[in-house]
């Protein structure tokens, strides 16, 4: 099947046409700038100047560079799905039901939610589907999910921790078992997807057991612009200090190593370590010593580990994250090889270690497309 996939930003729509019988995206770019001055559509190498004044018209311009004939159905990211369990047919309810979950991803449903509405316009005999980051921890127990606020308001607003990424850290798992040529559900995992967002996911027997991320993309590990974890009380601070929309843009756009260093992009921070800034060097150990954390916390909620895969962007392409991560945890069985880590890997953790370390490509336009196919044969 030839799906075309949409992952619709609140000023970007990206897309890929992908083929999910030979696995191969045959055309890959995205439409950046929408709704601003000097919009852009970018296929390859190829980058042109467009009109894209909305989501709707961005949509046209990608379409008139699209085989439209052979799209035989479309596959949108959303990043919350709130109480959806697995992607979704697109219909009125489900439309409706996305529409009611945006206040709890106002940074990203919304957008995702104009994707759809651009491309049910633009294309309404092909079937779509919803692929939700959200889905893959459904599976997390309570004991995990639940925030320890009064059961009552909690269920009535659905206060809890959601998780995100799911795409990806399902598919990475997956990608990481037929690596090592075992189950995944034998297997115990960590799957680190590091970006400019970033979460840590355990997989436990094939199954998100807990996530980083909580009830918004902010909580957990520290990301380009995001604070991760913070205590409540700090944020209430904030809120009383600065106001509600001051201390919402400080937490997600002005923190993280953004707010630590000044670069919110792992190369420019490594480029300031090697000039002998002491903040930069300062953050870079803080940004791992709570990827750190997170291991051994979710190694011992599994009660061991067997594996653990490194992807996305810092996580693929940054050795130096991955060695400071991993540094003191021989205890739990890992034994870093220093010169694979250094080109790469893909497996980066010596023939003899416990617990096996691998570098994992994500696909998430990939993993989409898939889920698309599923949800329409069944």
């Amino acid at each position: 099947m030839k799906v075309l996939v949409l992952n619709a930003g609140s000023s970007s729509l990206k897309f890929s046409l992908t083929n999910t019988i030979t696995r191969a995206h045959e055309i890959k770019g995205a439409v950046e700038r929408i709704g601003l001055p000097d919009p852009i559509l970018r296929i390859g190498d190829r980058a042109a100047p467009i009109a894209a004044s909305d989501h709707r018209q961005a949509l046209q311009e990608v379409l008139n560079e699209l085989p439209i004939i052979e799209v035989e159905a479309v596959g949108h990211r959303v990043v919350h799905g709130g109480n959806f369990t697995a992607s979704s047919r697109i219909s009125k309810d489900v439309l409706d039901r996305l529409e009611a979950f945006s206040h709890l991803a106002p940074l990203h449903n919304p957008a995702n939610i104009a994707g759809i509405r651009a491309a049910l316009e633009a294309l309404p005999e092909v079937p779509q589907v919803a692929v939700f980051d959200t889905a893959f921890h459904q599976t997390m127990p309570e004991f995990a999910w639940r925030y320890a606020i009064p059961h009552q308001l909690a269920d009535k607003y659905n206060y809890r921790r959601y998780g995100f990424h799911g795409t990806s850290h399902r598919y990475v798992s997956n990608r990481l078992a037929e690596q090592i040529n075992r189950p995944l559900a034998e297997l115990r995992v960590i799957v680190l997807h590091l970006g400019n967002g970033a979460s840590a996911t355990a997989v436990m027997h094939g199954k998100s057991a807990d996530t980083s991320m909580g009830f918004t993309p902010i909580e957990g590990l520290i990301m380009g612009t995001r604070s991760g974890d913070i205590d409540p009380g700090l944020v209430l601070e904030l809120v009383r200090s600065m106001g509600i929309d001051k201390a919402t843009s400080l937490l997600n756009k002005q923190s993280g190593l953004l707010g630590l260093a000044g670069y919110s992009d792992l190369r420019d921070l490594h480029s300031a370590i090697s000039n002998g800034d002491q903040k930069a060097e300062a953050a870079l150990k803080i940004y791992t010593y709570r990827i750190k954390k997170y291991i051994g916390a979710y190694a011992a909620a599994m009660g061991g580990l067997d594996a653990i895969a490194f992807t996305a962007g810092v996580g693929e392409n940054d050795s130096e994250v991955r060695r400071l991560s991993l540094a003191g945890l021989d205890f739990l069985g890992i034994q870093l090889d220093n010169a694979a880590n250094q080109s790469g890997g893909p497996r980066i953790s010596h023939k003899g270690s416990q617990v096996e370390v691998w570098v994992i490509p994500t696909d998430e336009e990939l993993a989409i497309a898939l889920d698309t196919e599923k949800v329409l044969k069944n």
